[in-house]
C-alpha cells in the first residue's frame, strides 16, 4: 500500500515525453517527471520515490529526501507566512505548510521550529504542527532503564533540556549532567536513566554503571598511548575537561581508573594518570 508522505517503492508502468508513471497501487498511476530519473531506467524496474503532494494537490513522486516524512519531528525554517498559515523549508521545491491553528506560537519567518508531519486524512494534505504534545505518548510502557534510545534536542529549560525519545515521548536531560554543547534540533543518542512515578522520563547521554566502565577500559588505554602514556587529569579535574577528553561522567571516570589502576595498568600520580 502506497503511503503519502512518505518512501515508496514503486515499479514504473509507462513512459511519456514529460516523465513516468509509476504503479501507485491503491492511488492508481503516480507520475515521476523525467528529471528524476536515471539515464538507464527500463519499464518494470522498481525505483524508490518520496510520494507527496504538487502546488495543485496532485500526487507526484520524486527522487529528492525532504528533511523530514510524515511521522517525524524535525527543526525545520519558515520561509513566508501568509493568510494560510507559515510555509517551512522541508528540502522540496513545495514548501510544506504549518495552518495558524497548528501553530503553538505565531510563527514568524526566518525562524526555525521544531514540527510534527502529519497527514490530514480530512484535506488528504501533509501539513506539520509545532503543537508537540499531541503527538507524543504520556505512558513510557516499552521503555527499559539503560536502554539506548534516539534523541531529538528541542529546547532548553532551567533545569536542562527537553528532548524527543525515538520519535515517541518526552524526556528531559538535566544541565549538570550534560558536559558538551546541545543544540535546539540536533539528533544525538542517549540513554533511559529512569522512569518517574509520574511517568516522566529522566535521560542520560552515556551508559550508566559498570556497562559502561568495560565499554571504556581500552578507550582510555588507547588515548593514553596516544599521549605518550600521560595524560594530565585526575579525579579533582572538572567534569567538562573529563566528558570532552574521554566522552563520560566523572562518575564513570574515576569507576574505570579504579578498575585500571587494579589491574596495574596504571600509576596514579599527583599530575595525573600514567600508563605502566
Amino acid at each position: 500500500m502506497v503511503e503519502i508522505g512518505k518512501t515508496n517503492k514503486l515499479k514504473i508502468n509507462r513512459e511519456v515525453d514529460f516523465g513516468v508513471y509509476l504503479d501507485g497501487e491503491n492511488y492508481g498511476e503516480i507520475l515521476m517527471p523525467k528529471k528524476y530519473l536515471a539515464e538507464n531506467y527500463k519499464i518494470d524496474d522498481f525505483v524508490e520515490v518520496f510520494v507527496y503532494l504538487d502546488s495543485e494537490d496532485r500526487i507526484i513522486a520524486t527522487t529528492e529526501k525532504p528533511y523530514a516524512m510524515v511521522g517525524d519531528f524535525a527543526l525545520l525554517k519558515v520561509v513566508a507566512v501568509s493568510s494560510f498559515g507559515a510555509f517551512l523549508d522541508w528540502g522540496l521545491i513545495k514548501d510544506l505548510l504549518v495552518p495558524f491553528n497548528q501553530q503553538k506560537q505565531e510563527m514568524e519567518e526566518g525562524k526555525s521550529y521544531i514540527v510534527y508531519v502529519y497527514f490530514d486524512e480530512k484535506s488528504e494534505r501533509i501539513a506539520a504542527s509545532s503543537k508537540l504534545d499531541k503527538f507524543l505518548d504520556k505512558q513510557p510502557v516499552n521503555f527499559q532503564e539503560g536502554q539506548e534510545v534516539n534523541l531529538l534536542i528541542c529546547n532548553q529549560t532551567d533545569i536542562g533540556y527537553k528532548a524527543i525519545i525515538n520519535n515517541t515521548h518526552w524526556g528531559v536531560l538535566y544541565k549538570n549532567e550534560v558536559f558538551q554543547t546541545l543544540k535546539t534540533g540536533q539528533k544525538i543518542k542517549g540513554y533511559i536513566k529512569k522512569i518517574r512515578e509520574d511517568n516522566k522520563i529522566d535521560l542520560n547521554l552515556y551508559k550508566q554503571g559498570y556497562e559502561k566502565v568495560d565499554d571504556s577500559l581500552n578507550k582510555i588505554l588507547d588515548i593514553l598511548k596516544k599521549h605518550d602514556g600521560f595524560i594530565a587529569v585526575t579525579d579533582k579535574s572538572s567534569p567538562e575537561i573529563i566528558y570532552k577528553m574521554f566522552g563520560i561522567s566523572k562518575k564513570t571516570y574515576k569507576k574505570i581508573i579504579g578498575a585500571l589502576y587494579k589491574k596495574r595498568l596504571i600509576s596514579i600520580e599527583k599530575a595525573g594518570i600514567k600508563l605502566k
